[in-house]
């Protein structure tokens, strides 16, 4: 439904905002392979028909630098977190020291000559600790990130197919199984399954991807709870759980409940080229957007968590011989234009 024409004043009590337009780390651009939009999912609670009209955006506290390092950690909350993790898998916590991953004094010497004698201040701050026990390596980083190792890989009942390339079903069964086997773990008193994926990759094999969220009646806070709070499971090459992570984001710093635009006024800032993207393409038309989302980018160097528009936009010319089409992924701001600073406009880079 598109809002009233009526331009409303700003919020004085609302801050400006600033796009963060680049994309940090990784290779190549987001994109994804399949044979119909359709094969993607996830359990995103958003729709085109809630009724929200404001959302929060968030500052990231724990924002990593160019250096891949945290301003000004908490360790405090990251020791809770560790401890916490590691009572819920039920290791003996307060039996277990608690170590980082500060170099010894003479690696730190090693280190501080081969770099010419000088380190930028705190180089060698801690940015990981550790508890570790006969079944599990717990490690939380500045981020807030639980990282769980199972040091002996966990082998599921054999009518559970726990692989790379199971089936959508099979995932879920597996999610199933995880959900109680691993209540305590989870930790979460109404728990939502999330099979996430359904792209193929290059030899035409499907994968997906198990996490949890916390349910909630409250669509805004099941779309924070979506994004911020998870839990996810992993196999390894034997189909056997060998990996977790717990992602509890500080989401304590509020900016402000800003409006937002409706998934038709994105629309239209997409074709007028408000967006951002990894993809080397310019938006080819709203003819080949397939499928769109409300989302907030989890960049770890944004100052911001915000909300955008997630368009899913089929590219024609990537299409694979096999049949298998190519999506990318076009973002658009969901703040409404008159709290941005500097609105992205395609200027023929990608980010």
């Amino acid at each position: 439904m598109n809002r009233d024409d009526t331009t409303t004043d700003p919020n004085p009590n609302l801050p400006m905002l600033t796009i963060d337009t680049e994309f940090a780390g990784g290779m190549g651009f987001e994109g994804y392979m399949a044979y119909d939009i359709s094969d993607l999912t996830n359990a995103n609670p958003w729709n085109e028909d809630m009724s929200i009209t404001h959302l929060p955006v968030i500052k990231n506290k724990f924002a990593y630098d160019e250096m891949q390092h945290v301003e000004d950690p908490d360790y405090k909350r990251m020791e809770k977190l560790l401890v916490e993790t590691a009572e819920d898998l039920g290791m003996d916590a307060k039996n277990i020291p608690i170590t980082n991953d500060v170099p010894d004094k003479e690696t730190q010497k090693d280190i501080t000559d081969k770099l010419g004698g000088t380190v930028p201040d705190g180089y060698f701050d801690a940015t990981r600790f550790f508890m570790e026990d006969e079944k599990y390596i717990v490690e939380v980083d500045t981020s807030n990130t639980a990282r769980v190792d199972f040091k002996v890989p966990v082998e599921l009942p054999e009518e559970y197919n726990f692989t790379y390339y199971a089936t959508y079903d099979e995932t879920y069964k597996v999610a199933e199984y995880l959900k109680d086997e691993f209540a305590a773990f989870i930790g979460m008193k109404d728990p939502m399954i999330n099979v996430s994926g359904g792209d193929f990759n290059i030899y035409g094999e499907q994968s997906y991807r198990i996490a949890f969220y916390e349910k909630s009646s409250d669509g805004v806070q099941a779309i924070l709870n979506y994004h911020f709070n998870t839990l996810e499971f992993y196999c390894n090459d034997d189909g056997a759980l060998f990996l977790a992570r717990k992602y509890e984001t500080d989401l304590s710093e509020v900016v402000g409940d800003y409006p937002i635009v409706d998934g038709e006024e994105a629309l239209a800032l997409l074709e007028a080229g408000n967006y951002v993207t990894s993809v080397p393409q310019e938006f080819a038309g709203k003819e080949h957007v397939k499928k769109m989302e409300l989302v907030y980018r989890l960049s770890r160097t944004d100052k911001l968590f915000m909300p955008y528009y997630k368009f899913y936009v089929e590219l024609p010319d990537m299409k694979r011989e096999n049949g298998l089409n190519s999506y990318g992924a076009y973002y658009v701001p969901a703040v409404e234009e008159q709290y941005i600073e500097n609105m992205p406009v395609w200027d023929g880079s990608f980010n």
